[in-house]
């Protein structure tokens, strides 16, 4: 499975990499806690089983168009589910929404793509950086979450900077996009 994913500026990597750090050392689950080289702050915009070279172009196009965006990420959304997530949400504004619906929609018209993941569809899409999976997430509230000067609380202004792909089934990252 090939997934398409934004990467954020350094101030947003490190603010989430501290909620990370922050969770892990309260004992609840973190990312801080998967330590593959490959782990980061992200944002998945869609999936697929294959990219070949021409849907890659059509990303590669749609990414550099739209790089780099605004971010704001505004408190805590858990998802239930077998592997219940902590995650940041992330505020989508129009031009967020735009790249989503085009990736989405490069990737379920691209030969080989498979059956898109149907929480990435547009109409279901919950934008969102992972924080921690599994376990107990009850405890963890806001304080997880230091606003950003100059924006409301519990809001962190930033920007998407690059994109990737990420191969699950070899573990690698490949850049996308500028």
């Amino acid at each position: 499975m090939h997934s398409v994913e934004l990467l954020p500026d350094l101030a947003t990597e490190r603010a989430v990499r501290e909620a990370w750090e922050r969770l892990a050392r309260a004992g609840l689950p973190s990312m801080a806690a998967h330590r593959h080289p490959t782990n980061r702050p992200h944002l998945t915009l869609a999936t697929a089983d294959t990219l070949l070279p021409e849907t890659r172009a059509l990303l590669d196009e749609a990414l550099e168009a739209a790089l780099p965006l605004p971010v704001a990420l505004d408190g805590l959304v858990r998802f239930r589910g077998r592997r219940p997530v902590l995650a940041w949400a992330v505020r989508p504004d129009d031009a967020l929404l735009r790249l989503h619906r085009t990736v989405w929609r490069t990737l379920r018209e691209a030969p080989g793509s498979g059956r898109p993941n149907p929480l990435h569809d547009p109409g279901r899409w919950v934008p969102h950086l992972t924080l921690g999976r599994g376990g107990d997430h009850t405890r963890a509230g806001n304080e997880a979450l230091p606003s950003a000067p100059g924006v409301p609380p519990g809001v962190r202004a930033g920007s998407w900077t690059g994109a990737r792909t990420y191969d699950s089934l070899t573990r690698t990252t490949d850049r996308l996009g500028p």
